[in-house]
């Protein structure tokens, strides 16, 4: 095909890119070369010869390091492909490509982490511009430099920032901008320079500089930013007007003390006119500093009620309304803020109405609600039966009768967990969808998980995140959770194999976790040789864990699959070989000890054909022999198929070649206690736990010396645990010392709590103490076992 055709002519790219005269013989067209060629002499060619001969071998790392070495003076052998060693780049693109080249094929290999590093500092200091600026762009982005380490970026970055070009300016800045994220301390250098950008002629230049400022500044300037930023943001547009307020959102966190200043400004800017998106970032911020910043609540309150009383958009009233519901009961005057809900319910749409009865109940539930207020609260619930929409006169039936019952009012009110919304939206849609079903009985909130509050704002954030950086990219983002969820979605896609579902994120979330499990479900039962499984729940799937390197020849990840009494071992397998495809592809599993004797194999689903980078999976089944015992083990894997070799012409295996077979081993795959574990959020888990008593506890202590601090500590044990760890469980606030609480169930059925306790002291290492509680006590030693 054309592929091969191209790759015949590797050694013609090859010569154009060292600059020499193409080989003597027939052209490519089929006639004879002349003696007097003529031969390009722009520089554009060896641009176009570079990123020819990297298409050609991107899947070949040596050659890909090869080409790298032989353009920085690093290979004293002939050239790439056997071209001459020591060649010169002449263009600028093309040294743009070789420093992302670079970057690619060194980033992943600590032992070339320094030599990286230096030639990015040679780089940076490059007499063009382009290359300069693409340099300190790579140096920014890798992972695990110091500030000292990025000085040179920084300085270089920091000159880019007077330059006469526009296009300049606006690449220094952006950069410098995606560094303050990381890295503020190591931009402050610049904030001098950054202050004159933002009176620049450049919009978008002077809204980096602003954002970017709002990052790196200290509270000695936060007064001065936001007075610059008043004349500001009239002469923006809406969406930059969102990256302003999410950044001063930022800003409210790390300067508390000067919640006074936020909050002028951002209540001034919400009665400018604007769009739904910039309107909801100054709400959001406003919310922000009321929940973090006790002093300013009540404030910041009074600016929410003032502005829902004259808010055209539904979304932010109802928004609004819910964060009075939560926050209104807790302050010292709530009277004040149940008058302004109730106008909503005299004067607003629908929707708005119905968010008020909501917020009213919350009102009438509180604990902290003297009997007067309650009473009060009823009284205007009764008079919102009727209201001529059905949704909220039964709102307010639910809320009078939910506040006249204690029980009511813990369950439904007080309880800080939330469902995953994306698989209650999934499974409402397949119940609607199936008249079976519907006709059964009643839709069943017990497959829908439960994820606390703390988490659903985390997963917010992490999409605001996202959408922040569709728009600092340069895309415009009107909806930025579905934005950022396809772009996430399509990048997640184009590595995948079609077996392995992929979610939006570039994080994967709790939540996620179980949206994975129910795609995963449906590919699996999807298999005839699988599909008996599909009668037992799957209890749980595990992250892909790698059992090879990323360069290759053959990739291969492993994804386990729990069932009530088999395990799933699914592999992706990826060929990156274009000479040649796989048949019956499957991979040989073979118990290192004798722990897996529980385990009898069943099933083997091979990939009939593999074709080069056309991901595939093959699946390898196991019952357990007794459902009481659940057994780990480590496994042995070797990858075998049947190798055919392709006819260039047809793109087809050739005709006769019945192959040959050949294995590829591969690194092995580990079944441990962990797995049976179904990662659960269980509210209250301080009452469970006391609950459970001392009679279901395992305790044991550890001596952990081979971690260097708590933080890499804490994150291998949840690997072990399969657990879902709380609020604060992997962010340690101290070196020395961290307790962390894990709850889920194990095998999705027997409630368990697992708690922490580590201590770190230089030199012996972390010292932990584990103590587990289930409903099962065989499983608190089951789960104590994981760790040991």
């Amino acid at each position: 095909d054309a592929k091969d055709v191209v790759r015949r002519w590797g050694n013609e790219a090859n010569e154009a890119l060292n600059g020499k005269a193409l080989s003597q013989g027939a052209s490519f067209f089929g006639g004879a070369s002349s003696a007097g060629q003529v031969v390009s002499t722009s520089n554009i060619v060896q641009y176009h010869a570079m990123g020819l001969l990297y298409a050609i071998r991107q899947h070949d790392r040596m050659a890909v390091l090869k080409l790298v070495n032989t353009f920085t003076g690093q290979s004293k052998s002939s050239g790439w492909m056997g071209g001459g060693g020591g060649a010169t780049l002449r263009s600028n693109m093309a040294h743009v490509l070789l420093i992302r080249y670079a970057v690619e094929v060194m980033e992943g290999d600590p032992s070339r982490a320094s030599q990286l590093h230096e030639l990015l500092k040679e780089w940076v200091r490059h007499r063009s511009d382009m290359v300069s600026l693409e340099a300190a762009r790579a140096m920014c982005q890798l992972p695990g430099l110091n500030s000292k380490q990025l000085t040179p970026a920084v300085n270089a970055l920091q000159v880019f920032l007077s330059s006469p070009r526009p296009t300049v300016r606006f690449a220094a800045i952006r950069t410098l901008n995606m560094l303050a994220r990381t890295h503020p301390e190591a931009v402050q250098p610049c904030n001098v320079d950054m202050e004159g950008l933002i009176t620049d002629s450049n919009r978008s230049v002077a809204t980096f500089a602003i954002t970017t400022l709002l990052k790196t500044g200290n509270e000695a300037s936060v007064d001065r930013l936001m007075k610059q930023m008043q004349g500001f943001m009239a002469e923006i547009s809406d969406e930059f007007k969102t990256i302003v307020a999410e950044a001063v959102r930022s800003l409210c966190r790390k300067f508390p003390a000067k919640h006074g200043v936020f909050l002028a400004f951002l209540s001034g800017v919400l009665r400018d006119e604007g769009g739904l998106e910039f309107k909801w970032a100054v709400i959001e911020a406003i919310i922000d500093l009321a929940k973090h910043v006790p002093e300013c609540k009540e404030a910041a309150l009074a600016h929410l009620c003032e502005f829902i009383e004259d808010c055209e958009f539904t979304k932010l009233s109802v928004r609004v309304l819910h964060f009075l519901g939560e926050e209104g009961p807790q302050t010292a005057r709530p009277t004040m803020y149940i008058r302004h809900i109730y106008n909503r319910v005299v004067l607003e749409n629908a929707v708005v109405r119905a968010a008020a009865v909501s917020a009213l109940a919350k009102f009438g539930a509180a604990t902290a609600a003297d009997p007067s207020l309650q009473q009060s609260v009823r009284v205007l619930l009764r008079r919102c039966l009727d209201d001529r929409e059905d949704e909220v006169r039964d709102r307010a039936a639910w809320a009078l009768r939910m506040t006249g019952d204690t029980a009511m009012r813990g369950k439904y009110v007080r309880d800080d967990s939330t469902f995953a919304l994306a698989v209650l939206e999934r499974k409402l849609v397949e119940y609607c969808a199936n008249p079976a079903a519907a006709a059964a009985g009643q839709f069943s909130f017990d497959g829908i998980p439960r994820i606390s509050r703390a988490q659903e704002e985390e997963m917010r954030d992490r999409v605001r995140v996202e959408a922040m950086d569709a728009v600092l990219t340069g895309s415009a983002v009107s909806a930025p959770s579905k934005q950022a969820a396809a772009a996430a979605g399509a990048d997640a896609a184009a590595a995948a194999a079609p077996g392995t579902p992929t979610t939006a994120g570039t994080a994967s979330g709790f939540a996620d976790a179980f949206e994975r499990q129910a795609q995963y479900a449906e590919k699996l039962n999807a298999i005839p040789e699988l599909a008996a499984f599909g009668a037992q729940p799957l209890v749980s799937s595990c992250a892909a864990a790698d059992l090879t390197e990323a360069e290759t020849e053959y990739v291969v990840r492993c994804i386990k699959h729990i069932y009530a009494g088999h395990v799933v071992f699914q592999f992706d397998v990826t060929n990156t070989i274009p000479e040649q495809i796989m048949e019956q592809v499957e991979v040989a599993m073979e118990p290192e000890d004798d722990s897996a004797a529980e385990l009898q194999p069943v099933v083997v689903v091979p990939i009939p054909e593999l074709r080069c980078n056309e991901p595939g999976s093959a699946y390898v089944a196991f019952e357990r022999a007794d459902a009481a015992e659940f057994p780990t083990a480590t496994f042995g894997c070797t990858l075998k198929f049947v190798v055919k070799e392709i006819d260039p012409a047809t793109g087809e295996p050739m005709e006769g070649d019945d192959g040959f077979e050949d294995e590829y081993s591969l690194e092995a795959a580990d079944l441990g206690a962990g797995d049976y574990m179904l990662a659960t959020y269980i509210p209250d888990s301080h009452a469970l736990w006391e609950a459970l008593g001392a009679d279901s506890e395992a305790v044991e202590v550890f001596a952990l010396a081979a971690f260097d601090g708590i933080e890499a500590c804490i994150t291998s044990v949840a690997a072990l645990l399969g657990m879902c760890p709380l609020d604060g469980a992997l962010r340690p606030k101290s070196k020395a010392a961290h307790q962390a609480v894990f709850t889920g169930k194990w095998m999705g059925a027997a409630k368990t709590v697992a708690r922490t306790r580590m201590t770190f002291q230089k030199g012996s290492g972390v010292t932990m103490e584990l103590a587990v509680r289930s409903e099962d006590p065989s499983v608190s030693q089951l789960v104590v076992a994981a760790v040991a």
